[in-house]
This record gives structure tokens, sequence and C-alpha cells, in this order.
């Protein structure tokens, strides 16, 4: 299964402090077990709401809102996106990692949808179009 690990945001990611040379050589040797143990599939951080936008969909209609957003617990810093087995080896790799943040911090984990998961919805032509998206944008890389 796949699983995407949520890096939360904190007011010192959002004002943009940038994280120690400490913490980035824990994480880049954390990231480094996570590639050799076949797990990690990509992973990023993120710049700061403020350097961000969202469109907001009403109907036919999109409006576009300029960052920074203000609710820091509903925003995202940083992200994986692993294979496991299953949510429990999700959840023993991140309680591994080193804090991503100085002080208190949250990681969530939410498995990602798979093709089989949307069942008789996904008529074959779908599935067919699913599956090119995916070879088209594996080879891009």
């Amino acid at each position: 299964m796949r699983v995407m690990v949520i890096v939360k945001a904190t007011k010192d990611s959002e004002a943009g402090v940038m994280p120690s040379t400490e913490l980035l050589t824990a994480m880049g040797k954390y990231n480094e077990e996570l590639v050799k143990a076949g797990i990690m599939l990509a992973g990023e951080g993120l710049k700061p709401s403020s350097a961000g936008a969202r469109v907001k969909f009403a109907g036919s209609k999109r409006a576009v809102v300029d960052g920074p957003f203000t609710e820091t617990k509903e925003l995202i810093a940083g992200f994986w996106l692993w294979q496991v087995r299953s949510l429990d080896e999700a959840i023993e790799w991140v309680k591994r990692c080193p804090n991503p943040m100085p002080g208190d911090s949250e990681i969530e984990i939410r498995p990602v949808f798979e093709t089989e998961d949307f069942g008789a919805e996904l008529r074959p032509e779908l599935r067919e179009q699913e599956e090119r998206i995916r070879a088209q944008a594996a080879a891009r890389k």
C-alpha cells in the first residue's frame, strides 16, 4: 500500500525558519534508510503558505486566494510518499523519524487510493486511461 506521510506546519515553518544543520543531517540519514528499505517513493519540504495560493471552487466559479493562510495546524510543511506493507509499518517508520521541527510537531499518515479501491465505478476505459497517465508520468522522471 502507498501512504502519504504529512509533516504538519508550525509557526516556525510558516515564518520561513530553516532547519538546522543537525536536523538536515538527521533527516538526510533517515531518508537514506527509507530509500535503502525500498519504502520512499518521493519526499519534499514545502515553502511557507505565504509563497502559495489556494483556488476555491463554487460550482463553475473559481476564486484565487493568495497565502499566507492563518490556520497553521491545518497546513503542511512537507511530505513523503511511501510504499509499505501496512499502516502499522508506516507508523513504525514514522516513530523512528527525527522530530521534524524544533519543539512539538505532528506527522499524519494517510493511505493513498489505489485503482482497485474505486470498484465498478472505474469502468475499463477509465482504468486504461489511468494506467496510460501513470505510465506517461513515470516516463517523465
